[in-house]
């Protein structure tokens, strides 16, 4: 990158209040993955699309740290992968063929967030992928979807064969390479994705312990699918998301920019 996201000037009163608020919190999550130690210095990606009938959707500037990310800095682009707007910044082609299939594909998908943490690779590894070891692993596994590695993901071939994939699941694992999530909002997608890296980093420490498992009975999973709002007493992700964002706010509130 031969700007910096310093010498960005603020899109605030410049875009839609829609689309900033939009932007402050993409921005948000991107701090929060950082925060979280599930970045992988630039290599992964966060998306979210902007309401209209443009289909265009917001993707970090490729070359930023997570933890550098801005509101302003976000590069809008279009479902051809093109700039929208002008902006120094390229744009990573892997984020663009994972993400604006789902976008297009799926109108209740606002947002769509992809990590390589190494729990998440390790139980995309396992032959059995995520299994049901955890309270947390049953939210997941009540609605998760796996796609099989092709590569990098680069080629425009592989966007029918990950829609498929996916469905209407809003977790999946791609295997061999992460996690994804998608939501109606980056809240949800956030806390799904908590969630599903929550479900691997236990399994991968539940199987090194050695010692025997007890898996969580079949009846129990399916009981998640009715129960699993109640949890948030039927806010979602919205529940956590004022407090997360008071977080940030302490730590470096730079994002809002």
């Amino acid at each position: 990158m031969t700007a910096t996201l310093d010498s960005i000037p603020s899109l605030e009163g410049k875009v839609s209040a829609e689309e900033w608020q939009l932007r402050v919190d993409l921005a948000a999550a991107y701090r929060l993955i950082a925060l979280h130690g599930w970045d992988e210095i630039v290599f992964t990606h966060l998306s979210a699309r902007i309401p209209g009938p443009e289909h265009h959707f917001l993707i970090n500037p490729f070359g930023a740290l997570f933890e550098e990310i801005t509101a302003s800095s976000l590069v809008k682009i279009d479902l051809n992968g093109e700039k929208v707007d002008d902006t120094p910044f390229p744009v990573n082609p892997a984020g663009f063929t994972i993400h604006s299939c789902i976008h297009e594909a799926r109108e209740d998908a606002q947002c769509v967030m992809h990590t390589h943490t190494e729990e998440g690779v390790a139980v995309a590894a396992h032959s059995e992928g995520l299994l049901p070891l955890s309270q947390q692993s049953l939210f997941p596994l009540s609605n998760l979807a796996y796609h099989d590695y092709e590569g990098i993901a680069v080629r425009e071939d592989e966007k029918a064969r990950l829609v498929r994939d996916l469905g209407s699941a809003n977790y999946m694992i791609l295997r061999n390479h992460g996690l994804l999530t998608c939501g109606p909002s980056v809240a949800d997608t956030f806390l799904a994705m908590f969630i599903l890296q929550k479900s691997c980093e236990i399994q991968v420490a539940a199987l090194a312990g050695n010692r025997p498992l007890t898996p969580v009975p079949q009846p129990i999973i399916d009981k998640i699918v009715g129960e699993g709002n109640k949890v948030t007493s039927n806010q979602g992700g919205k529940l956590a998301w004022p407090g997360l964002l008071r977080k940030l706010d302490r730590i470096d509130p730079s994002y809002r920019k």
